[in-house]
């Protein structure tokens, strides 16, 4: 028979297993942040390796370039930033471009700096309009065709007027309903669809394996601007909590405005990053 200490102890024990393990229990963390270089653009033009080794030692570990006024790389040659990155222990994931006459140079250029993804930063054709996103989807079905044949997965990266709609059909789904699940991945820009109306998990829910890159931001609370991390209207930890839910492999910070300077601000996101459990 239990003496009432062997009771005492023994339902302390369970009360320490039932109640507290979920906080022994090592919370979830971020891991392998990435950025787009567009959140350091003036940085990237006046000194790209500089700016990549700053963003090494900040703690970034995945990049994702931008098309400047010096070419995708920001002046440097596929082999250069390929290069560079690695030393840096950076991993040169993904780059924004065109799909424009400068289309093939800019596949042969993404294959040569050993990247993995190419991703349209825009409409090849302007036209809010369901015919113009139908046309979009038959070019980027062609895009992805020419990226595979190279080893690079395709891309679309939208803004928040793709989710705009015509005729009661959403253009955002408009295209994805268009183009090869197989071949056609979409990059989601988190900030911009929340800001266009829409809801991540929906089409989480919607279009499994749709989209293997986020791009995560905030939007400041009284104007279409984004601002840092926690300062806006957007549910950081929310979203990442989906993450399994949406099969996302990559993310990429991204902060087009600044209060005070580029490095600042993309500091304080990966900090804040950096300390978040969820």
């Amino acid at each position: 028979m239990n003496t009432r200490r062997e009771f005492l102890k023994v339902s302390g024990g369970l009360l320490v297993g039932g109640m507290f393990i979920p906080y022994l229990t090592e919370a979830a963390k971020v891991k392998n942040v990435g950025i787009n270089l567009y959140s350091v653009r003036e940085q990237m033009l006046s000194d790209a390796a500089g700016t990549l080794e700053k963003l090494a030692k900040i703690g970034y570990k995945e990049i994702e370039s931008a098309r400047s006024e010096k070419g995708n790389y920001y002046g440097l040659r596929p082999k250069e930033i390929k290069q560079i990155t690695k030393d840096l222990g950076l991993c040169l994931r993904s780059s924004h471009v065109l799909v424009n006459t400068d289309w093939k140079q800019s596949v042969e250029d993404a294959a040569e700096a050993g990247q993995h993804f190419l991703i349209s930063a825009g409409l090849p054709s302007r036209g809010q309009t369901v015919d113009n996103y139908k046309r979009v989807a038959e070019v980027f079905n062609k895009a992805a065709e020419d990226c595979k044949e190279s080893n690079l997965i395709f891309g679309y990266h939208n803004g928040g007027s793709d989710f705009t709609k015509e005729n009661g059909q959403i253009l955002y789904d408009v295209l994805l309903n268009n183009t090869d699940p197989d071949l056609v991945k979409m990059e989601l820009d988190l900030g911009w669809a929340i800001v266009g109306g829409a809801d991540p998990q929906e089409y989480f829910d919607k279009y499994p394996g749709r989209f293997p890159l986020w791009h995560l931001k905030d939007i400041k609370k009284d104007k279409e601007e984004s601002t840092e991390f926690g300062k806006g209207r957007i549910d950081i930890v929310g979203l990442l909590k989906n993450k399994k839910k949406s099969d996302m492999k990559y993310f990429f910070v991204e902060q087009e405005e600044w209060e005070n300077s580029p490095m600042e601000s993309i500091s304080f996101n990966f900090n804040y990053l950096k300390n978040l459990r969820f």
